[in-house]
C-alpha cells in the first residue's frame, strides 16, 4: 500500500515535470521567431512591456484573457489550420494552469503572478506565430 501510493507521488512528478519542460521548450523554441501580426489587433505584446511597469495586475489579466478567447476562436474555426496539434493543446492546457496560479498567487505573492501573466503573454505569442506561419504570413526583411 505504501509502495503505491509513492510510485503514484513520484510518478504524478514526473508528469509535471515532463509537462513544464515540454511547455517551457516550446516556448523557448518559437521566442526567437518574428512576430507579425495585423497593427493593434492584440494585446499581449503591449502587456508584456507594461508587465515591467505596472502595479495593477488585473488589467493585463483582463487583456490576455481577451487575446485568448481571439486566439482559441482562430484556432477552432480557421479552416487552413487544420486540427489542434499536441502542441498547441499543451500550450493551450498550460496557460489555464498559469491562469489558475496566477489566480492564486497574486495578492500572496506578486511576483508569481507576474511570471504567470509573462507566461501567458509568451503562449499567446508562440500560438499567433504558429498560426501565421501556418497562415502564409512571412516578415520582409
Amino acid at each position: 500500500m505504501i509502495v503505491t501510493i509513492l510510485i503514484l507521488m513520484i510518478s504524478a512528478a514526473l508528469l509535471g515535470y515532463w509537462f513544464r519542460f515540454c511547455c517551457i521548450g516550446l516556448l523557448r523554441y518559437r521566442a526567437d521567431e518574428p512576430l507579425v501580426l495585423p497593427e493593434n489587433e492584440f494585446d499581449f505584446p503591449a502587456v508584456r512591456e507594461r508587465l515591467q511597469t505596472e502595479s495593477d495586475l488585473d488589467p493585463l489579466h483582463r487583456a490576455l484573457d481577451r487575446d485568448y478567447r481571439v486566439v482559441t476562436y482562430l484556432l477552432r474555426h480557421a479552416a487552413n489550420l487544420g486540427g489542434p496539434s499536441v502542441e498547441n493543446r499543451l500550450l493551450l492546457i498550460d496557460y489555464k494552469l498559469m491562469q489558475v496560479w496566477y489566480s492564486l498567487t497574486r495578492t500572496v505573492a506578486p511576483g508569481q503572478a507576474r511570471k504567470a501573466l509573462s507566461e501567458r503573454a509568451e503562449i499567446l505569442g508562440c500560438l499567433a506565430r504558429k498560426m501565421g506561419e501556418q497562415a502564409g504570413l512571412r516578415v520582409e526583411a
